[in-house]
């Protein structure tokens, strides 16, 4: 038998009512805030994630599916093609090659898709995951750099984890200043690591090397006393970076937002600047967050674009799905109606009947003639349907339906033009 890949899954009702339900809850907060859908391509150019993302990343060094082009011509290069390992870079790779800085405005860019990592499987993280993400971007005339975006997404993002239904989620925050801050506070890194680095663990000792700011994100407990004693980034921001970062808060606590801050949040990407932060959740256990972003305002530049500062976030959806189960988030409104042909000759009749209630809005599902009424109750019951009405002879005869609610058991008679009112009910 042939079996899903390792570190894939295939999703499957009723888990996928909650999804939808999720999805669109979250369209209709975007659409709130006038952010519009954006849709890339799900492999991009290697070099998109090698130069935005950063080759000293995880993702990229480790992570990333990628396969050379066979399909261009023989006389040309062969171009490398890779799964996309997040959506940030793809969406401001679109920004530049659509022109869309020359509108003159602020792109409010949101997209809903899966991703890709050569990950190792857990719970909660998948080779196919999925990301809800959005992105604030334009040119600076258009406000891309005011603290006020940072603030706006994020109460942005509260708003939305409230209405999904989360529960109890806390914001972490942090600044992690400019180019010029983080040069600085790499080489103070660096000098600091050097004496203590033999100590950690294999991944460690090699970012001392590639990437130092890498070290904060590690995991193992045996590291952590060494991490907490090293320098701290706030201590190398400058003074533009410092404000800006002032602001943020100033705005947050005026908007009720509660955050607390985060100095070894450092995020896995090198585009970031300035503000970054992340939503957690304590139902995900260690790996608690459930989304993270931040600004990265020198990311169209290393692409070649304009300059073009902005600030976005990716959800991973698999695990706010996971937090929300946690709560015992049941996953969708039940079906209202079960339609149940009784005899031959009354499918037709009930197929007429479910069309109606499904035009005027009323869920239904649908029995067969052939079933005896002891079946077609217990498919109602499993289909989770809140009402079965029975279509049998007398039925079509008379236009009057009998309707049993399958909670308290009681039955009445309803005629054909009072069904849809009291199906609603």
């Amino acid at each position: 038998m042939i079996k899903a890949v390792r570190g894939t899954r295939d999703l499957l009702p009723p888990d996928t009512d909650l999804w939808n339900r999720v999805e669109a809850k979250v369209r209709d907060i975007f659409a709130r805030y006038s952010f519009h859908e954006i849709r890339t391509p799900i492999f991009e150019d290697t070099q998109l994630f090698s130069r935005g993302v950063g080759e000293e990343t995880d993702i990229v060094s480790k992570e990333m599916f990628t396969w050379e082009d066979k399909a261009r011509a023989q006389s040309e290069k062969a171009q490398l093609l890779t799964l996309r390992p997040e959506n940030t870079a793809g969406v401001v790779r679109a920004y530049i090659e659509h022109g869309l800085d020359r509108q003159g405005t602020l792109q409010k860019l949101y997209y809903i898709g899966p991703q890709f990592r050569r990950e190792r499987p857990q719970k909660g993280r998948y080779r196919q995951f999925y990301q809800i993400g959005a992105e604030i971007i334009g040119p600076p005339s258009a406000g891309s750099e005011s603290p006020a975006r940072d603030a706006e997404v994020l109460e942005m993002l509260a708003t939305l984890l409230d209405e999904v239904g989360l529960r109890d989620w806390s914001l972490q925050l942090n600044s992690v200043g400019c180019a010029e801050d983080r040069a600085r506070y790499n080489k103070a890194l660096r000098e600091a690591l050097q004496p203590v680095v033999h100590q950690m663990c294999a991944d460690c000792q090699r970012r001392a090397e590639t990437n130092p700011l890498r070290v904060l994100d590690c995991k193992h407990p045996e590291d952590q006393p060494i991490i907490e004693r090293l320098p701290k980034i706030s201590d190398y921001l400058d003074q533009p970076c410092r404000e800006h970062f002032a602001q943020v808060r100033k705005m947050l606590e005026a908007l009720n937002v509660p955050y607390a801050i985060n100095e070894r949040m450092v995020r896995g990407l090198d585009y970031y600047t300035r503000t970054t932060f992340e939503f957690t959740h304590g139902g995900l256990g260690a790996q608690s967050a459930v989304l993270g972003g931040g600004r990265y305002d020198g990311l169209s530049e290393s692409l070649d674009g304009p300059k073009a500062p902005g600030i976005g976030f990716a959800i991973g959806e698999d695990r706010l799905i996971l937090a929300l189960q946690s709560q015992g988030e049941q996953p969708a409104e039940k079906v209202q109606a079960f339609v149940a042909p009784l005899g031959l000759g009354t499918n037709g009749h009930a197929l007429t009947l479910a069309r109606e209630l499904r035009r005027a809005g009323v869920s239904a599902d649908l029995g067969e003639e052939n079933f005896r009424l002891k079946k077609s109750f217990e498919l109602a019951e499993k289909a989770g349907a809140q009402y079965i009405v029975i279509v049998g002879e007398n039925e079509v005869a008379s236009d009057t339906f009998a309707v049993k609610n399958l909670a308290t058991g009681g039955q009445v008679q309803v005629p054909r033009s009072q069904l849809v009112e009291y199906l609603r009910k």
